[in-house]
C-alpha cells in the first residue's frame, strides 16, 4: 500500500485542494485529494523528476 502525502502548500484546515504523491523507489504516483478513490498517474521515477524540473524551468526557448 503506498503512502500518500499532500504537499505543504495544500491550503489551511484539511488541505484537500490539491494532489498527493507516493514515491516508491521505481515509481511515483500523483492523484487528486478531493477524490483520492479514483484513478492515479503512475510515472516511473526518472520522468516524474524531469517533470517536475520541466514545470521548474518554464518552456524552454528555441
Amino acid at each position: 500500500m503506498d503512502h500518500w502525502q499532500k504537499s505543504s502548500y495544500s491550503g489551511e484546515g484539511d488541505g484537500n485542494e490539491c494532489v498527493e504523491i507516493a514515491n516508491s523507489p521505481t515509481h511515483t504516483s500523483i492523484r487528486d485529494s478531493k477524490a483520492p478513490t479514483r484513478a492515479t498517474l503512475t510515472l516511473p521515477t526518472p520522468t516524474f523528476t524531469a517533470f517536475l524540473n520541466a514545470l521548474k524551468t518554464g518552456p524552454e526557448s528555441k
